[in-house]
């Protein structure tokens, strides 16, 4: 799946549930939970080794999802997240050797920036859908709005993740900046841990109507 066709899709859904699973048996439940719920696009963490095998399970069991895989931190990673037939790769931060390796492979990625030499970095490489992390931490809405103004006419757009929730998301994506959010809270480690799909699926709905209502 290309940059643009991906990025399409996270554009329209407007919400990432981003998760960190432990154990990948719980892959399959926790894909088609956040499908109950409506969400349909996920990032899984390379913070744990069951995250490649989890994303192996959801492509095979559950296709309808978008399932990515974010913390690509090497360029080995990224070939290995690649072969695994992720929709997508995300980076905290911005590493030129995995920007490099995911444009090569071909996979549609979106690197971390927190300031205006980022986002230039990421321009060389015709990226214009970038991951504002952390979001909340490093100045929020008002942060955001500074360092976007000087390359709004290049048509760069952001997915904020950190410090995102129920309660704030509704800013986030009012925001013309914003092109979708992360949520880490839909799915959170515990409820997936605790195999509680009924709560999973209810913040989908709750996330998804959410981002409904922003006109």
């Amino acid at each position: 799946m290309s940059d643009s066709s991906v990025f399409e899709k996270v554009v329209a859904k407007r919400v990432v549930a981003v998760l960190v699973i432990d154990d990948e048996e719980q892959a399959v439940p926790v894909a088609e939970a956040l499908l109950a719920g409506g969400v349909d696009i996920m990032e899984l963490t390379l913070r744990t080794d069951a995250a490649m095998g989890a994303l192996k399970r959801i492509r095979a069991s559950v296709p309808e999802m978008i399932a990515g895989i974010g913390t690509i931190l090497t360029p080995d990673q990224a070939k290995e997240v690649h072969d695994a037939d992720a929709s997508f790769g995300v980076s905290p931060g911005l590493n030129e050797k995995v920007l490099e390796s995911a444009k090569q492979l071909g996979l549609a990625f979106a690197p971390g920036i927190v300031t205006p030499s980022d986002i230039e970095r990421a321009l060389e490489f015709d990226l214009r859908v970038l991951k504002f992390f952390p979001a909340g931490p490093s100045g929020g809405l008002s942060y955001l709005n500074a360092i976007a103004a000087p390359y709004q006419h290049l048509g760069v757009q952001y997915l904020p993740l950190g410090g995102v929730n129920q309660a704030n998301m509704g800013d986030y994506l009012a925001n013309p900046n914003v092109a979708a959010i992360g949520g880490s809270w839909i799915a959170t480690r515990e409820a997936i841990h605790a195999g509680d799909w009924k709560s999973i699926t209810a913040n989908a709905k709750a996330a998804v109507a959410c981002a409904a209502a922003v006109v």
